[in-house]
């Protein structure tokens, strides 16, 4: 079967309201799923996961048989979904997967899974066309990377930024609708490990500040906004720790009671958000110069 030219969806009413549809069926496959752990033994639940991956799978061929493009593109980022659960319970039936493996053990059967995942993905991606299926390659390609390369700890840190600035590199060179997942995953995963490098100390939060200016530098040069937004939440994440330090905090947001009160918050706030319009309307000043 030659592969599908990959289309950019159209965000309306009718995408969404497939794009929830078909989101909806797939969390109720896995409740399912869930339920009937509870019911089967290991052998069975691998049948009930194979039911829900031919039915899920067989949906998206009918929509793409009626032109349906964006109704067979979700139920296909479904099927691979529902194809690596399927996996899973069956390694598990065969007793190739156990509960107690760390990531620090290295796993033929879990690289193969993940493999074999990343083969559905990209078969499925040739076959539709459709860009969402890309967020799938390129997490458990991530994850596939540092499952064989790394064993947990600082390396496996430095391995995950390498790969976001890999997806980075990617996401520049491409020109096809899918670089929008290749761009919000690297975000992700170097923004991630930046965070849980520097977010303890004020100095960190003036590093994770630094690197959030150059996500908006980024989301300007590569005319990807979800750069801006990942850069604005690194924003936010300062504001609160520099605002609320004294206060339980993860990643920078307080968990505890503030011990902040009066003028500050507002005054912080007010002055993040003129940041924000004042990084929004620097370029726009270059361009009418």
């Amino acid at each position: 079967m030659r592969a599908v030219q990959a289309r950019k969806p159209v965000w309306k009413t009718s995408s969404y309201l497939v794009y929830a549809g078909g989101l909806t069926v797939l969390v109720a496959a896995i409740a399912a799923l869930t339920y009937l752990s509870g019911h089967y033994g290991k052998g069975a639940l691998t049948g009930w996961g194979a039911l829900i991956l031919v039915v899920l799978y067989a949906l998206a061929h009918w929509f793409r048989r009626r032109g349906r493009w964006t109704a067979a593109g979700i139920f296909a980022f479904a099927s691979v979904i529902a194809w690596a659960v399927f996996l899973g319970l069956a390694w598990e039936w065969f007793g190739w997967l156990h509960a107690s493996a760390s990531f620090k053990d290295f796993s033929i059967a879990r690289l193969a899974l993940e493999l074999l995942v990343l083969v559905a993905a990209w078969d499925d991606r040739r076959r539709f066309g459709f860009p969402l299926i890309t967020l799938i390659s390129a997490t458990v390609g991530w994850f596939f990377v540092i499952d064989l390369v790394s064993s947990g700890g600082t390396w496996t840190k430095v391995v995950t930024l390498l790969v976001g600035l890999a997806y980075l590199l990617a996401g520049v060179i491409g020109d096809s609708p899918s670089t929008f997942w290749l761009h919000l995953v690297s975000g992700l995963l170097i923004g991630g490990v930046f965070l849980d490098w520097w977010h303890s100390s004020d100095t960190d939060w003036a590093l994770i500040s630094a690197a959030s200016l150059i996500y908006v530098g980024l989301a300007y040069s590569t005319k990807r906004s979800t750069w801006a937004v990942l850069g604005s939440v690194g924003f936010l994440g300062a504001t609160f720790h520099y605002l609320f330090g004294s206060a339980t905090t993860t990643a920078g947001l307080p968990i505890g009671t503030p011990s902040i009160s009066g003028w500050a918050p507002s005054v912080a706030f007010a002055c993040l958000g003129f940041w924000y319009v004042l990084l929004g309307l620097a370029t726009r000043r270059r361009r009418t110069g």
